[in-house]
């Protein structure tokens, strides 16, 4: 069984996606590899939910060779209850992403600094008011965030409290989701189909293209950037369109 009911899950997210076992890094192991301790939100698949707010899943039944026990189970938290969702603060929560330690959660409130370094008692780092927080990336020491406004920026150097980078801010109509790639960010832009923005300097990004196939890619919600056999893709969700592969060997072409 390895389905977690909940209200209204909207986004998760995992610390990594290399195929690790934590229950595996015991201290014999650490040193005879010179390892250092996971961090405990390394066991974990962290889910946002509309209602509940967070809820951690532990997956390390899937990765410890025991097909028997493959069950995913909600965690239960140490005030006893199975979500975390603090005063409504992660009401209308949408997106997450994590950064270590640290998930930065999109939701009604804004962009919501959560602090999973004790995963039984998360607390709320910080709350930055944004209008109409969508999606998150982040990027060494930026985060980059969809809003109503466009693409807003983050310096993120302390990673738990985000300080705004208003003269960064790339406008755009109906920004959603961001996905970012060495020297550019992605952003599945609706009608403005995929909007590609150069941020060789974060602190001074620039459009550097948009492209609508014509008016065919006019329902833009979500992309992902990735190599396949040698070339670039962007794997574009345009809404009522369905999914559109666009190759980009480089931005330029």
């Amino acid at each position: 069984d390895t389905q977690v009911k909940t209200t209204n899950a909207t986004c998760m997210a995992l610390a990594t996606n290399q195929p690790i076992a934590p229950t595996r890094n015991t201290e014999a192991m650490r040193e005879m590899n010179q390892e250092q301790p996971f961090l405990p939100v390394y066991n974990y698949a962290v889910v946002t939910d509309a209602v509940e707010g967070v809820i951690l899943v532990n997956v390390n039944t899937l990765a410890d060779g025991e097909f028997r026990n493959n069950k995913l189970r909600r965690k239960t938290f140490a005030d006893g209850s199975d979500s975390w969702n603090p005063g409504g603060v992660l009401t209308g929560a949408r997106h997450i992403t994590l950064a270590g330690e640290v998930a930065y959660i999109t939701a009604d409130k804004g962009l919501v600094v959560v602090d999973l370094s004790d995963p039984a008692t998360p607390k709320v780092a910080a709350v930055r008011e944004l209008r109409d927080a969508r999606a998150s990336a982040v990027q060494f020491r930026y985060l980059w965030v969809t809003t109503a406004n466009g693409l807003e920026l983050m310096d993120i150097t302390n990673l738990a409290q985000p300080k705004a980078v208003p003269s960064a801010t790339v406008s755009l109509a109906d920004a959603r989701r961001v996905y970012l790639a060495r020297t550019y960010a992605y952003v599945a832009a609706k009608s403005q189909g995929l909007v590609i923005v150069d941020i060789t300097a974060p602190t001074r990004p620039s459009i550097y293209t948009s492209y609508t196939a014509d008016g065919q890619l006019n329902d833009a919600e979500d992309v992902i950037v990735a190599s396949t056999n040698a070339s670039l893709f962007a794997y574009v969700a345009d809404g009522r369109n369905g999914m559109k592969v666009l190759q980009l060997t480089s931005p330029a072409s």
